[in-house]
């Protein structure tokens, strides 16, 4: 088991930029799991929402494996969502779920070890 350890940095323009890429990219692949869910009836795997959203920008923007581990959340609620319809079709479900407001304009937690702590580096060594 591994220990976690929250690391609280000021805000800068890039961990910024990383983060509202990474936002766009969740976005982004919310977008296309549903298009593709829309047109065949089945659930995207997370290698194929990989695939289908390596060319984007908001990809290319993150590392890989930040950019694999956003999408890779996309496709957990997706898997959550799979369940949950299996159960609600078993009446297992009550048929009412209040509605989650949405926000505008987020930022999403981008856990990538090497990144910051080059940028912890580099911001001790200024």
């Amino acid at each position: 088991m591994y220990g976690c350890q929250p690391c609280l940095l000021n805000p800068s323009p890039v961990l910024e930029f990383i983060c509202s890429e990474a936002n766009k990219l969740t976005n982004q692949g919310i977008y296309t799991a549903r298009q593709l869910y829309f047109k065949t009836r089945r659930f995207v795997s997370k290698y194929r929402l990989n695939y289908e959203c390596k060319p984007s920008r908001h990809y290319q923007a993150l590392y890989s494996q930040a950019a694999q581990q956003v999408l890779g959340a996309v496709h957990e609620s997706f898997e959550s969502y799979r369940k949950l319809l299996a159960a609600f079709k078993n009446g297992e479900v009550p048929p009412y779920i209040p509605p989650l407001g949405g926000l505008k304009g987020g930022l999403t937690i981008v856990k990538r070890a090497g990144f910051l702590h080059s940028a912890i580096q580099n911001k001790h060594s200024n």
